[in-house]
């Protein structure tokens, strides 16, 4: 193997360890969205975890985490701004990448 298909080769799999960790974060972030948007929907126990779960859901089917919680909160009244449950997310992703690092 020359020294290039090394360098190829590291490039992929720093590339491949760089999207998992993306998709782990994102993941998370959508799981703790989902039991944010939980609480303030009035779910409590096992209806906030499947909730967090169908976020979860929403991401890896539509990419429109976002749009399930706006929907659903629009739906049962819930008055939270597109910045607030936008800035909650970007808080959640900052969190999650956090966890992830710390390996939790």
């Amino acid at each position: 193997m020359t020294t290039f298909d090394k360098r190829e080769d590291g490039f992929e799999k720093q590339f491949a360890h760089d999207e998992e960790l993306k998709f782990k974060a994102t993941a998370r972030r959508d799981r703790l969205l989902g039991q944010w948007a939980a609480g303030k929907l009035g779910l409590a126990g096992a209806e906030a975890d499947a909730y967090a779960k169908s976020v979860v859901v929403a991401d890896i089917e539509t990419h429109d985490p976002f749009g399930k919680v706006r929907k659903d909160f629009d739906a049962k009244g819930v008055h939270e701004s597109d910045e607030q449950i936008h800035r909650v997310m970007n808080e959640l992703m900052t969190r999650a990448v956090s966890e992830i690092k710390a390996g939790k």
